[in-house]
């Protein structure tokens, strides 16, 4: 009997491994073809051998940074791993559904004329219409493709958001050391000024106003030195490392130079963005949901193969007594309730439709984000070309006629600490724009999906 039944299974087993296997071998090579376009071989190196940190210290470079975030953040390697799974549905959806095998045992035992039915055994094995399964892969493919573009979504993200923070650190850095230079000159002026009310060339007010004008400055880097630990806390939280662990001054930023036209800009939003890139796969896969939709008002059909166990006859010497029965099977579902697949129909057109209107409202908001983001990097491209070439020579060159006729008793001390003033208010101004240009580089870049060169000539600073 135990033959019997392993030939019972292995003749159904052969049946439904060739009909799947006809069913889906195109799909499987569809399959593979996108998880290959995606570099499926990169995910699993990127599992097995993780890259080694670079360290951060005095040389560490902006690409360091980047480098670091990109190795070490767990929001991105969440998004990765993301994609991960999704990749693993594409073999799930092409997959036909796992066979079935019963077995019945006659508790009174069937009595026929080639001797009693004991029990018996069923193996089937349920197959979708025509289609089903090519859809069902396709939806998970094109959802594999939207985890996929989000994954590069948040890994630009993260780089602007490292960019941000390092040149807001920079700006920092930088109007620390402008406001320390500018106390400097102004004890100096305070000398020159105790030194001339010492001689009688000037009243006690001036010496005053120079004390004050000093106690200003120092509150304000005590202020700024005390503004570096909450920078430095949001950069080591996109690096993934303590937020009291310390990262060192940045040295320098580039003045970006060169013009970007806002319709080839435009034109990168659409074709690079991968926000966009993911609602366009969310679309077609809610297309490919509306196909799978109306193939439900069609049968799925099951084949099968089912075998008995018969005892002897009463008549041993009856022709067939003892013959187990061997049964091939056949069967469909039967799609009767056509309300339910209208709604279901329905509502994949509705989702449909919904996330066409997502992917207009997504493509109209970031097209503003980039005109506003370019309206902002020109302006700060102006305002370093009107602080660094004119402005701030000219108030500096203000500053030293003005220090010139205070020693000469030519000038008062009012007029000269609002030089020293409109001094120090230019070089900050300057360096503002600088840390803002790049700062609005770095968001166009993260909304157009692509790196723009650099023409910088070095820093720039006067």
């Amino acid at each position: 009997m135990n033959m019997k039944i392993n030939s019972v299974i292995i003749t159904a087993g052969i049946l439904s491994l060739g009909v799947s296997g006809c069913a889906t071998a195109e799909r499987n090579v569809q399959g593979v073809e996108m998880i290959n376009k995606h570099g499926f071989e990169s995910v699993r190196i990127a599992s097995e051998a993780r890259p080694i940190l670079p360290i951060i210290g005095e040389e560490s470079t902006l690409q360091d940074y980047l480098r670091y975030a990109a190795i070490n953040n767990p929001g991105l390697e969440a998004a990765f791993n993301r994609w991960k799974a999704s990749l693993e549905r594409i073999t799930q959806a092409r997959s036909l559904p796992d066979p079935q095998l019963s077995y019945g045992y006659c508790i009174v035992e069937v009595e026929t004329r080639v001797g009693p039915q004991r029990q018996k055994l069923e193996l089937s094995q349920m197959f979708p219409w025509f289609g089903k399964l090519r859809l069902r892969e396709s939806m998970a493919a094109k959802a594999a493709e939207a985890d996929y573009s989000m994954y590069q979504a948040k890994k630009l993200k993260l780089f602007y958001g490292v960019k941000n923070s390092f040149y807001e650190y920079y700006y920092l850095a930088r109007t620390i050391n402008i406001t320390k230079t500018n106390m400097k000159l102004l004890e100096d002026l305070e000398k020159v000024a105790r030194r001339k009310y010492s001689a009688g060339g000037t009243d006690h007010a001036v010496v005053i106003k120079a004390h004050v004008e000093l106690g200003r400055l120092e509150d304000r880097l005590k202020t700024l030195n005390d503004f570096r630990k909450p920078i430095v806390a949001k950069l080591n939280a996109a690096l993934n490392r303590k937020s009291s662990e310390s990262l060192p001054w940045p040295k320098s930023i580039e003045k970006q130079q060169g013009e970007m036209d806002e319709a080839s800009l435009l034109d990168q939003l659409q074709q690079n963005n991968p926000e966009l890139k993911a609602l366009d796969s969310r679309i077609e896969r809610r297309k490919d949901a509306i196909g799978l939709a109306k193939k439900d008002y069609f049968p799925d059909f099951m084949l099968g193969v089912g075998w008995i166990d018969t005892g002897d006859a009463l008549n041993p010497d009856l022709e067939g007594s003892g013959d187990d029965p061997l049964i091939g099977m056949i069967g469909i579902n039967i799609p009767i309730w056509f309300r339910k697949y209208r709604a279901a129909e329905n509502e994949a057109k509705s989702l449909h439709l919904a996330a066409s209107k997502q992917r207009q409202n997504r493509e109209n908001t970031l097209s503003a984000d980039v005109s506003m983001a370019l309206f902002k990097y020109q302006d700060a491209t102006r305002k370093i070309d009107l602080y660094g070439k004119s402005l701030l020579p000219k108030a500096r060159q203000s500053l030293e006629v003005s220090k010139q006729a205070f020693e000469t008793g030519k000038l008062d001390f009012l007029t000269l600490i609002d030089a020293e003033r409109l001094l120090l208010e230019f070089e900050l101004s300057y360096e503002r724009a600088l840390a803002d240009q790049a700062k609005k580089l770095a968001e166009i870049e993260m909304l157009t999906g692509k790196e723009i060169s650099r023409q910088g000539d070095g820093n720039e600073k006067e």
